[in-house]
């Protein structure tokens, strides 16, 4: 237990770190940035696989809430926003019960 303290206490010193206000830039992007960035992503990482000026993702940004409008863009809005999976499920059911139309 004790071979532990130092590693644990540099573990729970991570999460210690701050960001200086002034760190972030006036008309960085925000939330709103983010959704898009995150929608618009699938088309982003085809267009910055052949074009070396294009990025994924904003750098700098305001931090944790272009971060969650990215996560919302992807998951929610964009490529993640997909259901197609439950009509394949559905159909795997039904074959497997034999009732197959």
């Amino acid at each position: 237990m004790k071979r532990f303290a130092p590693l644990s206490a540099f573990a729970l010193s991570a999460c210690a770190a701050t960001e200086a206000s002034t760190a972030v830039a006036v008309g960085s992007p925000g939330f709103l940035l983010g959704l898009w960035h995150g929608f618009i992503f699938p088309v982003a990482w085809l267009v910055s696989l052949f074009v070396p000026s294009v990025a994924i993702y904003a750098v700098p940004n305001n931090g944790g809430w272009y971060d969650f409008g990215y996560f919302l863009g992807i998951v929610v809005f964009g490529v993640g926003a997909r259901k197609s999976t439950v009509v394949y499920k559905d159909r795997v059911i039904n074959v497997r019960a034999g009732r197959v139309e």
